[in-house]
């Protein structure tokens, strides 16, 4: 069994059009903070990204951000007193939050947030690591590739959750947390990590 300290949250360096996306970033940096869980995140204070981030700061919470050198300007990370990390690349950025994370969230984002989210689900179904990924479908907004990962299962291209990837689905920010613990129940400190080093993940 292993305990859940940090989470990673992928999601939009934008707000979208959307005011819930907003709202359920905010109240999910609220729910990090009060539980004594560590945010890992991308760095940026703007978009969902700076409304995860300020919200868990601003509730006593830590967050550590993450940011490939080239988008420090572009996305403007925090300068408050908390752990910020600048890598060389994006390659050693994903490789750093994998590191620092206990499980992954998907919030609502771009095509930056579908890539880090389906990698993390490429590499679990690979047997590389079992850190619970867990898709945030607020309002609705992921369901396009929950039909997509169906159709795949359906036409025998992605193996069933019993055989490679398993991943959770939230409608709503308060189920998070809870259905992270629970499937990081069933996982030990050892199979969290990565089966073997990898330069590039």
């Amino acid at each position: 069994m292993s305990k859940i300290k940090a989470i990673c949250v992928y999601c939009g360096s934008s707000p979208g059009t959307d005011p819930a996306f907003v709202a359920a970033a905010r109240s999910f940096g609220k729910i990090l903070a009060e539980n004594g869980v560590r945010l890992v995140y991308g760095g940026g204070s703007i978009g969902l990204m700076g409304a995860v981030a300020s919200s868990a700061i601003e509730h006593g919470g830590t967050a550590t951000g993450i940011i490939p050198e080239f988008l420090t300007a572009k996305e403007r990370p925090r300068r408050l007193a908390q752990e910020q990390i600048v890598t060389r690349d994006m390659h050693e950025r994903k490789r750093t939050m994998f590191e620092r994370a206990d499980a992954f969230v998907a919030l609502p984002g771009g095509l930056g947030t579908l890539e880090e989210l389906v990698e993390q689900m490429t590499w679990a179904q690979l047997g590389r690591h079992k850190k619970p990924i867990l898709i945030a479908n607020i309002n609705g907004f992921w369901d396009p590739l929950l039909v997509l990962v169906a159709h795949m299962r359906a036409l025998g291209l992605v193996p069933p959750p019993a055989h490679g990837v398993d991943f959770l689905v939230a409608d709503r920010v308060e189920d998070i947390l809870p259905k992270l613990r629970e499937a990081s129940h069933a996982v030990s400190e050892a199979e969290k990590q990565m089966a073997v080093p990898a330069e590039r993940l």
